[in-house]
């Protein structure tokens, strides 16, 4: 059978089940008694042993299967979860998702077994729940007493008896018959648990009356049990027979058949009236409290079943399909708005409607692609917790906003960025205990990561509650390094300064680590933040703390752009970055540091000639003007006036890219077909302001 045209889905699937599994993970680590999250953890690892299995996956199975073993003997608490032992999970979650990394890019899982990580699984078993780690580990762990092996000689009995089924017993036993509690055990390896219990039922039924399972049968047929069950049964055979026709079915380790007789059961009538009378009270106090609770849970089932019926994965290519055809329509509805001087009515009430359906249409589009910032920041809390173990610090981080949305090629672009300032924060933002108990913070250091959005755009903030950024410490890294002279750097303003940390090579590390003192990480920041059209900046205060500041577009594909001309070429400036157009007397433009500069209700504007940033022949020369006609664009809270020979009208625009042959002109986004068939380049606004 041919497994590869399920490959998408399987791959899609486990990253899925991945991220999930790195979620509980955290939540274990914080408490190692959560049996829900405990089970949804076995039930993540289970899940995916199955999908590697059929995929035929081997060492995925294997690594997965090993994990089963050690959270099966957390989940009955014959070992407590301690930080090493969370560290080692996710060591085989790094595994995990580097066979996965390793199936998408050549077809097969590769030659690496992780036999280091299966080792320190088995330790774990082995020293009943000590992982082979550093020996000053803090975490507190104690190891639970092992379930007890099941023996025919054992006076308790594993299944729990109600009245009926006491009743049922003591008359088989009364008619001479033999009552069994029979207690099956599988290998650890079986992986046709169902199908082995299935022939178990099969002897049983033949030879005997089953009374009562635990778990429930449904549940066995289902495989939803462990590596064992439990059976009543009442029979004429002796306890013999059963050892020996169960004990003969494959990948069976163990079978305890244990003898029930009237002194197991013996309580009095009187303990059996109270024993049910109280039953029975329980029964029906959780009827009467759970009637509403059940109502509107069904309600909340049935609103979650319906909401996942309505969802549908899409491939991202067909997305951009799509959103390619839509691209085309708008062109094409700007050349019927260029050519229409001599429409009739009928005809510009047709343009009309083809606007506005044209617009929804790329609306509806737009809404499919975007996706939630979730998927981006599900995987910094792991993070997070990692350096802070490195470091030795204790770091908190509190994330918002993760239901906001951001276009799948710009959430695809952000992660670094993010991981970046994330990083810096933990190292240098925030302090030791040490230092942050003498400044009387609290020992735990809090890293807020917040998404919201602001009209057409998406703003990220990642802040911390540390030392803030020694400005002092920063102008002396600017002159010892020679990017300005003494006495240019003490003229800058804090503001100024804070640029300099986005510079390539430039760190105020006194010592290079793992994680910072090599020159890079900020500059990466800033080149990417702004080749998604978006732009960073930094608030900070000595002794408080710093937020950088991510501003970002919805959307990469279509855009609000006011066209301009200069010389004989068309350029686009997009909309959002715009602030205000006005009409500049050319005695108005002043020098000041030898930069063109304005005065706008008492702001100084620099001003920045397009033509001559762009290399424009033909640009209409200062002496044959009246006015200077200056676009107010905005970059961050810094504004500039771009210089343009005449203003041509907003228009909705598609960008396109320049592709890698240009890839690296600066001053240029991208270009857009015009109604005209004309090429329109799109100014880069956060390369050229000032």
């Amino acid at each position: 059978m041919d497994m590869n045209q399920y490959l998408d889905i399987f791959v899609e699937e486990s990253r899925e089940h991945l991220q999930h599994l790195n979620s509980s993970l955290l939540e274990l680590e914080k408490n190692n008694r959560d049996k829900p999250v405990l089970n949804e953890i076995f039930r993540v690892a289970h899940t995916l042993k199955g999908m590697s299995g059929t995929m035929g996956y081997t060492k995925m199975q294997r690594l997965t299967h090993d994990m089963e073993d050690v959270l099966d003997a957390l989940r009955n608490e014959r070992i407590l979860a301690d930080s090493n032992m969370v560290d080692v999970l996710f060591k085989c979650l790094d595994a995990l998702e580097t066979y996965v990394n390793t199936i998408v890019a050549t077809g097969h899982e590769g030659s690496e077994a992780f036999q280091e990580v299966i080792d320190a699984l088995s330790a774990i078993l082995k020293n009943g729940g000590a992982s082979a780690s550093a020996p000053n580990e803090k975490a507190s762990f104690k190891s639970a007493p092992e379930r007890p092996k099941p023996t025919s000689e054992s006076k308790d009995l594993r299944v729990a008896l109600n009245q009926y089924d006491i009743n049922v017993i003591k008359k088989a036993l009364e008619a001479g018959m033999n009552v069994f509690e029979i207690h099956v055990m599988f290998d650890k390896g079986c992986l046709l648990k169902a199908a082995r219990a299935f022939i178990v039922f099969q002897i049983l039924e033949k030879n005997s009356e089953v009374i009562k399972s635990v778990p429930k049968v449904e549940d066995i047929e289902d495989e939803r049990f462990e590596y064992d069950f439990t059976v009543i049964v009442i029979s004429k055979q002796p306890k013999e027979f059963f050892e020996k026709e169960i004990n003969s079915v494959a990948e069976i380790s163990g079978v305890g058949v244990t003898g029930i007789s009237p002194e197991m059961i013996g309580v009095s009538m009187v303990q059996e009236e109270i024993a049910a009378t109280a039953e029975a009270a329980v029964v029906d106090f959780n009827k009467a409290s759970k009637a509403v609770a059940t109502k509107n849970a069904s309600n909340e089932e049935a609103k979650k079943v319906q909401k996942t019926g309505k969802t549908v994965r899409v491939d991202i290519d067909r997305l951009d399909t799509l959103m390619n055809l839509v691209s085309e329509l708008i062109i094409i509805k700007n050349r019927l708005d260029e050519s229409g001087h001599n429409r009739d009515d009928s005809d510009n009430e047709s343009i009309e409607s083809l606007e506005r359906i044209t617009t929804s249409l790329h609306d509806a589009v737009m809404k499919v692609r975007m996706v939630p910032v979730e998927t981006v920041f599900n995987r910094f809390p792991r993070m997070i917790r990692d350096i802070a173990r490195e470091l030795d610090k204790e770091i908190e981080l509190q994330m918002s906003g993760e239901e906001t949305e951001l276009d799948r090629t710009v959430i695809d672009e952000i992660g670094d960025p993010l991981i970046h300032i994330l990083r810096n924060s933990a190292d240098h933002g925030l302090e030791t205990r040490d230092e942050r108990a003498k400044t009387g913070k609290s020992s735990i250091g809090n890293i807020y990561l917040r998404a919201y959005q602001d009209g057409n755009n998406v703003i990220i903030e990642v802040e911390d509650d540390g030392r803030g950024i020694n400005i002092a410490k920063v102008r002396k890294k600017i002159a010892e390094k020679g990017l300005e002279s003494p006495e240019m750097v003490a003229s800058l303003s804090d503001k100024e300064v804070i640029e300099y940390l986005f510079k390539p090579s430039f760190s105020t590390a006194d010592k290079v680590t793992d994680l910072s003192g090599r020159g890079v990480g900020l500059d990466v920041v800033k080149t990417k933040i702004e080749a998604l059209g978006g732009m960073v900046e930094v608030e900070t205060q000595m002794g408080k703390g710093s937020k950088f500041i991510i501003r970002l577009p919805l959307t990469l594909a279509i855009i609000q752009a006011l066209l301009v001309k200069i010389g004989q070429e068309k350029y686009a400036i997009p909309l959002s970055s715009i602030r205000e157009i006005d009409n500049v007397k050319l005695s108005d433009i002043r020098m000041v540091r030898n930069q063109e500069v304005i005065m706008l209700r008492n702001m100084v504007i620099p001003v920045v000639r397009l033509d001559k940033c762009l290399g424009v022949e033909n640009a209409i020369p200062d002496s044959k003007k009246k006015n200077l006609i200056c676009v107010i664009v905005k970059k961050g809270d810094k504004l500039s006036a771009f210089t343009v020979d005449s203003l041509i009208g907003q228009q909705e625009i598609v960008i396109k890219s320049l592709g890698k042959v240009m890839s690296g002109v600066k001053c240029i986004a991208g270009a857009t077909i015009l109604g005209d068939g004309n090429v329109a380049l799109i100014v880069d606004v956060n390369s050229l302001a000032l």
